[in-house]
């Protein structure tokens, strides 16, 4: 790996790092608005995603991709409008942070099991746009940052849901 590259993602590790202590405070409510506003962002953006996702798609034709890989990088306003659905189905679903439980021992000491974020979450995977969203959304919910790595032939369209 060059130099180069190792100090490109030991950058963008710091910053998730710092993103992840940010995003573990951030109480429940604002989480779940912050879900709510990017599955509205996604579908008032639907325009600029799909014409991001349009210049995926050519690319994938000349560069030979099969047809079931064109058919999973492929939007359209009906997959954004789920993809968006699917952002505010985890925006319902409880915080699976926070106290779980808690007792006290006969001692007087008072015990609790608390979950917590796991800080940074790295995930690779193929040219699917909408595991950019699910697995954002995911993480955002459990208090977690993310660094996404998306396959090549879903660049244009992961960085327009990412906007």
């Amino acid at each position: 790996m060059s130099e180069n590259i190792r100090g490109e993602l030991t950058a963008l590790a710091n910053k998730a790092r710092g993103a992840a202590s940010f995003l573990a405070a951030i109480n429940t409510d604002r989480k779940n608005e912050a879900l709510r506003t990017v599955a509205a962002r996604l579908v008032s953006e639907t325009d600029y995603i799909l014409k991001a996702n349009s210049l995926d798609l050519a690319s994938a034709d000349e560069n030979g991709v099969r047809s079931s890989m064109l058919d999973r990088l492929t939007l359209s306003r009906e997959r954004i409008q789920a993809i968006a659905n699917s952002i505010l189905k985890v925006e319902a679903l409880p915080d699976p942070t926070g106290l779980s439980e808690g007792w006290t021992r006969p001692n007087g000491l008072y015990i609790e099991r608390r979950r917590v974020p796991l800080g940074v979450i790295g995930i690779i995977y193929e040219a699917r746009p909408n595991v950019t969203a699910d697995a954002a959304s995911l993480c955002l919910k459990s208090g977690n940052a993310v660094i996404l790595r998306g396959g090549k032939d879903a660049l244009n369209s992961n960085t327009a849901i990412c906007k």
